[in-house]
């Protein structure tokens, strides 16, 4: 018997073990291929498709040989040590035994269906990895706060992977490596609280944003209407109402000025920034249509211009939050008092909300607790109480995160000037030529938008003027200062 299983190559094979084990890496390499041929012809546009790909049916197959040959082994030993040449583990086939028929073809069945149902659910789980969903909730305490974000944003019905990977085989590569490293550090809690922003790895507005908005589009102005009320009993309204000059920078779709002259269609804008953040940038060069270059530069900058550190300016360095936007506790409640959410009428109410929202807070739950008590305790008794109470939390749990150390204050907005330097990075009238010339006057608002009404009553604001007022700030003339000197989001601070 022994010598008729050593003429045999293969003989060995012939036990249960090494079955299974065939059908395991028969079925991971079904998986491999299917995922493979999705991968390449997609684009590589989902980083954890490569993990399914490269890793999971890798190791599967892995998984089928190593059983394949622990069959292998414990077959051949088992033989060798029995003096009938026999083993518990031999799998025999004769067709002409009912029984074994039967057996064949249950085995066939299953095996048919086990490659049916890995083939579906490697494609299933590709469009899984792919949705929004995936992205934010598998990784559920790490990525909440992008993924609340981004549910209430204006790009909610754009994926993940279409803004932060895109399209291209370089991409294609960085995504793979970057998908690799985060499942590492969600495993092993390397990450870091709050998340960094991804600054100097983010693909060019060029390659992805441009897919869908027209940088040669012509806006013109935009009219809006913005909210604030101050901190005293009665929560006095001021309200601004702007055209904001948006304009354009393509000569062929309308004249080239306002905000978007800055887009690099007509005019090239590079600068260099000291901090990772880049909120500080102490040098610009501006190259115009006619290349002439125009050099700005505070008095902190000593050069020389290190071509290096030169950054073309692009869409993402004002609209640096397109997707995930944390709104201040301020503006958040503003809006709800305008909205009617809040109900103006309760005396201080603006002061008391943006106090409890700021507070400190180690967990949601606490933070709701709070919040629950602060309003019911300055007002008992008032029917507007649980309204006023579920508006803060909701404010509350969309953009405070206290796990992942993420708040309002956590990334900076460049749009605006309001809570953060923004436009004053580089219009903050320190930013000047060789001759002493300015680019813009940061004390004229009306360079960038006109206000055409202000104040607190509709009789006010309901009379417009074309030609922009002055503004007149509610708390007096604070010219000199920019406003993130002051307004940080929050009152309490």
């Amino acid at each position: 018997m022994k010598k008729s299983t050593e003429s045999s190559r293969f003989f060995y094979f012939k036990n249960w073990i090494s079955l299974a084990g065939a059908v395991v890496a028969m079925g991971s390499l079904f998986s491999f291929l299917l995922l493979f041929a999705i991968d390449s012809s997609t684009g590589g546009s989902n980083p954890y498709l490569g993990i399914l790909t490269y890793l999971t049916s890798p190791a599967f197959l892995i998984l089928g040989l190593g059983m394949m040959l622990a069959g292998w082994l414990t077959h051949r030993r088992q033989i060798r040590n029995s003096s009938s040449g026999e083993s518990s583990l031999t799998f025999s086939l004769d067709l002409s035994n009912a029984s074994h028929r039967n057996k064949l073809m249950a085995f066939t069945a299953g095996t048919f269906l086990f490659l049916i149902l890995s083939a579906f659910g490697s494609y299933k789980t590709y469009h899984f990895t792919e949705s929004v969903t995936f992205c934010g909730e598998a990784c559920h305490e790490v990525m909440e706060p992008e993924y609340t974000t981004h549910k209430l944003g204006s790009h909610s019905r754009i994926s993940c992977a279409e803004c932060h990977i895109g399209s291209g085989a370089t991409w294609y590569v960085k995504s793979k490596i970057s998908g690799l490293y985060q499942v590492y550090s969600v495993a092993f809690n390397k990450y870091s609280r709050p998340i960094a922003t991804p600054i100097h790895n983010l693909r060019p507005a060029q390659e992805t944003c441009e897919h869908c908005h027209w940088p040669q589009k012509f806006t013109g102005n935009l009219d809006r209407t913005y909210a604030h009320y101050l901190t005293d009993d009665e929560n006095t309204p001021a309200i601004v109402r702007l055209s904001l000059k948006v304009g354009g920078s393509d000569p062929r779709k309308g004249p080239v000025g306002g905000i978007h002259w800055h887009m690099n269609v007509a005019n090239k804008i590079e600068y260099i920034a000291t901090d990772e953040r880049r909120q500080v940038i102490p040098f610009v060069r501006v190259t115009n249509q006619a290349g002439e270059v125009t050099e700005y530069s505070t008095k902190a900058f000593k050069g020389p211009v290190n071509p290096a550190d030169l950054r073309v300016m692009d869409c993402m360095d004002c609209h640096n939050r397109p997707a995930h936007i944390y709104q201040a506790p301020n503006d958040s409640v503003d809006n709800a008092i305008y909205l009617g959410h809040i109900d103006r009428e309760l005396k201080g109410v603006k002061l008391l909300s943006v106090a409890l929202l700021t507070g400190k807070y180690n967990t949601k739950d606490e933070a709701m607790a709070a919040i629950a008590q602060g309003i019911e305790k300055a007002y008992p008794g008032d029917n507007r109480v649980a309204d006023t109470v579920r508006e803060l939390q909701a404010i509350y749990q969309s953009n405070f995160f206290p796990l992942m150390k993420v708040s309002w204050a956590s990334y900076p907005s460049n749009i605006g000037h309001k809570d953060w330097p923004g436009c004053f990075r580089c219009h903050d009238n320190e930013h000047k030529t060789a001759d002493g010339k300015k680019s813009v006057d940061n004390t004229n608002c009306n360079a960038c938008h006109t206000i055409l009404a202000q104040g607190k009553d509709a009789e006010t604001l309901g009379t417009l003027h074309p030609d922009g007022l002055i503004f007149d700030h509610p708390g007096g003339d604070t010219f000199g200062s920019l406003c993130s000197e002051c307004h940080k989001g929050g009152n309490m601070e």
